[in-house]
């Protein structure tokens, strides 16, 4: 019960917070972004994985249950959604190239609201950090001040993992006890404890601010607090529901998982090349470690929101919690990304935004407090849900929407080919979903993604080939049914897709096959598949438009 006090407080202040932040118009952002997270949540319905934070935020906020990214790995899907680009205008299919050079000076999501006034910063991953973001995180076009990274991140990939024997490796399953680590923490807990600070500098300040704090976790390593596996008892955990390559998968759409297999404890395993499969006790370990750092994130999650209710802050804030992909946990025999099936390719999308209405309701009461379940307490949230959004989105609709839902006036829809064009999206602005939740997106059923090969046969660089090498680009296509997956011969000289020569097709059901295990491309007995698809041909000829939108225009004949 509220004291007479609190009332007073009530009736003086809340007027005039809410004519303030009309009267400067602009509503301030913290962007939250899980590095390598699928929607492996309890808000996204997920039974194993606990995560109260997230899902109390998810309680409050839009929650997009099928959006998608435009490709699986960071750098590309990173560069993709802040500057609302798909990779065939960034021109980024690896970590190698600087768009404003390679492709063109787009304006990203920052840099659109710093030069509306904002104070912009970045905290740990946000931009993939090297070439891809011209070795600054795209400072100073993106941020006010320069973006800040945690110095124990030095000590990432290092030996710092103890193994039974007590010797230190570079392993995968990461476990530890942080008062152990190098400096005595670790980057993500870093990056928390950097954003507090930041919140606290801006509480007063006149500018609005745009607070992008990217984890870096449940990214490989697992270099985790080991009390967070406390959670995941082993003897409850089970393989992946499908844990076998898919009879019917081309050779060309399997990941061979490369990145793993680096790892000191992998490497010991002696697990065969492309399929392996790695033993089933070390499967459950894995999956054990990662559903650990979904919930070592939510614990991050969870402080980052408390601060900002704690520094009154979260009644004038838009909240944003994404990923930049996913990441196969033994579906199809695969680990990692680097594909175009849902477990890659589908992100989680939370947007929450508050209203004068809430400033008034959860005045005295915290809106996000604390909950910690490092401990393995039966302290969860079980909370209502919040709107959900069954409509297929993307990342990059995420540039138009955030700045419309702060107060900006969003980017226009980009021409074609649009390479010249500094500030424009190749999304959609998804705000009036906010208030309709139920309202199906008629333009935008659509999710396209995709992915780069360097051959038909897997290689050590299949995962992730460098532009020079790309051969193949798988184009892929989903809508709430379906996922229909063509992979064309690429030219990476001039970034044009060859439509006509098709190395490869794929078409999952997903009413009938939610794993996406039975690709029936080349069955001769799904008609009525097709005829409730619109045809085959309609779904070419979408692809073909989709791929002829980002290949500059090209009208050479069997090139789109």
């Amino acid at each position: 019960m509220l004291s007479t006090h609190q009332i007073w407080t009530i009736v003086f202040t809340v007027p005039f917070l809410t004519r303030a932040i009309h009267a400067r118009g602009k509503l301030n952002v913290l962007h939250m972004i899980a590095d390598d997270l699928r929607p492996t949540l309890g808000c996204y319905s997920d039974p194993v994985v606990k995560s109260p934070n997230i899902d109390q935020l998810a309680s409050k906020s839009t929650v997009f249950y099928n959006a998608f990214t435009q490709q699986a790995v960071c750098a590309p899907s990173r560069t993709s959604f802040l500057t609302s680009r798909r990779p065939d205008t960034t021109k980024l299919y690896d970590f190698n190239s600087y768009w404003r050079v390679h492709a063109g000076n787009y304006t990203t999501l920052p840099q659109y609201f710093k030069s509306n006034g904002y104070t912009t910063f970045s905290v740990g991953k946000v931009f993939h950090p090297g070439i891809a973001s011209n070795h600054s995180d795209d400072y100073p076009y993106s941020w006010s001040v320069p973006p800040y990274h945690p110095p124990s991140l030095y000590y990432e990939k290092r030996k710092v993992c103890k193994d039974k024997d007590g010797t230190l490796h570079s392993n995968l399953l990461c476990a530890v006890n942080v008062s152990e680590m190098p400096l005595g923490t670790l980057p993500d807990m870093e990056n928390t404890a950097e954003a507090i600070r930041l919140l606290k500098s801006v509480s007063d300040a006149d500018n609005p601010f745009f607070l992008a704090v990217g984890f870096y976790k449940p990214h490989i390593p697992f270099r985790i607090p080991q009390e967070f596996l406390k959670l995941y008892p082993i003897e409850n955990l089970t393989l992946a529901p499908d844990p076998d390559v898919p009879k019917k998968l081309p050779s060309v759409a399997y990941n061979p998982w490369t990145d793993i297999r680096k790892r000191d404890d992998v490497r010991a395993l002696n697990v065969s090349f492309p399929y392996g499969p790695i033993p089933k006790d070390f499967q459950l370990q894995i999956r054990q470690h990662y559903f650990a750092a979904v919930s070592y994130v939510d614990a991050q999650v969870g402080k980052l929101l408390s601060a900002l209710d704690d520094l009154d802050l979260a009644r004038n804030t838009i909240v944003v919690f994404s990923s930049d992909h996913g990441w196969s946990l033994g579906e199809h025999g695969e680990w990692a990304k680097y594909s175009n099936f849902d477990v890659a390719t589908h992100v989680p999308l939370i947007v929450y935004k508050p209203d004068e209405a809430s400033a008034v309701r959860n005045f005295g009461e915290k809106i996000f407090p604390f909950i910690d379940v490092s401990q393995n307490s039966e302290e969860y949230y079980n909370g209502g849900k919040g709107h959900g959004v069954e409509s297929v989105v993307e990342l990059v609709d995420l540039f138009p929407t955030l700045s419309y839902l702060a107060g900006l006036n969003p980017p226009h829809r980009c021409p074609n080919p649009s390479f010249h064009v500094q500030l424009c999206t190749e999304g959609f602005n998804l705000a009036y979903l906010f208030k309709h939740p139920e309202t199906h997106i008629d333009h935008e059923s659509y999710a396209f993604s995709q992915y780069p090969r360097p051959s038909d046969s897997i290689q050590q660089n299949s995962d992730l080939p460098d532009l020079a090498d790309i051969r193949i680009m798988g184009y892929s296509v989903r809508s709430n049914d379906f996922r229909y997956t063509l992979w064309v011969t690429f030219d990476p000289v001039h970034f044009r897709a060859n439509l006509s020569d098709i190395h490869a097709g794929e078409l999952y059901v997903r009413s009938e096959d939610p794993g996406e295990d039975n690709n029936i491309f080349d069955d001769v007995e799904h008609g009525s598949v097709l005829r409730k698809l619109g045809t085959q041909a309609t779904w070419t000829e979408s692809l073909k438009q989709h791929i002829y939108y980002f290949n500059a225009g090209s009208k050479s004949k069997g090139v789109l």
